[in-house]
């Protein structure tokens, strides 16, 4: 069974699922176990909060429970939205700009492409 991204931030920060659980508030240590091992999936206050544990932007724990969701995403799709959420709005303003410029010339080369 793969690893999922819980998992590998606990292992990386030599955290247990106790030291896990005195960070996260209303979180109990069977709780938190359940997390790591895929059997339950945190809340919005616990991302966040796992999120400030590990150091690491709460997109990136969302990618991952998103797809738990929504399955017909692609990775891609996932890492994709994380990476945005990420980001500052002025930052997300510029990504959607270059997006939807790479689109439309997409979309111009395949009408041109059916003629």
């Amino acid at each position: 069974m793969p690893l999922n991204t819980l998992q590998l931030l606990a292992k990386a920060s030599g955290l247990t699922a106790t030291d896990i659980a005195t960070a996260i508030p209303r979180a109990g240590v069977a709780t938190v176990k359940a997390w790591l091992s895929g059997d339950k999936l945190p809340g919005k206050e616990q991302v966040n909060a796992l999120a400030r544990t590990f150091g690491v932007p709460a997109g990136a724990l969302l990618s991952e429970l998103a797809s738990t969701f929504d399955p017909a995403r692609t990775k891609g799709e996932h890492d994709l939205l994380a990476a945005y959420r990420s980001l500052n709005t002025k930052q997300q303003g510029a990504v959607l700009e270059v997006v939807r410029t790479m689109a439309d010339t997409h979309a111009v080369s395949r009408r041109k492409a059916k003629k």
